[in-house]
């Protein structure tokens, strides 16, 4: 399916302190459409969330796939790769720029992780970046009505 929205959402959370403090909080979600994305991050969070709170945002992000670790902490890695192919009949390398999100640890384990995903693969590709996100949790698609 491979459709990724990104969810912003704002709301009143309270500090250590005990402060009431404007938060926004990213979720990803794999979703059919926007409508229900929206649907979707009122539904997951509304049992989290005490008080009122808006989706300021749903953005469709660049990624091609998602990297789960069960094992992992709630925290996300995106890791631009370029995946490399060579022109037959020029011989000229062509670079193509994909976007993989994975869950991890830290930045040692989102690369282990990432690497071993790819290690079926056939495709040359080299690592451009790793970036931490600020993407709290993420929804995989509901594939049947009574989830």
């Amino acid at each position: 399916m491979n459709n990724f929205y990104l969810s912003s959402v704002k709301y009143q959370k309270i500090s250590e302190s005990g402060e009431l403090r404007p938060v926004t909080e990213h979720y990803l979600f794999e979703a059919l459409s926007y409508t229900e994305a929206e649907a979707r991050t009122i539904e997951e969070l509304t049992p989290f969330i005490s008080g009122e709170f808006a989706i300021s945002d749903i953005k469709r992000p660049r990624l091609a796939e998602v990297i789960l670790d069960s094992s992992a902490d709630n925290r996300f890695y995106k890791i631009a790769t370029d995946f490399i192919t060579i022109d037959e009949r020029t011989a000229a390398e062509k670079r193509s720029r994909s976007f993989m999100l994975v869950q991890a640890s830290d930045f040692d384990s989102a690369v282990a992780s990432f690497k071993e995903a790819m290690r079926g693969t056939m495709a040359d590709y080299e690592i451009a970046s790793v970036v931490e996100t600020p993407i709290l949790d993420y929804y995989p698609a509901k594939l049947s009505s009574d989830e």
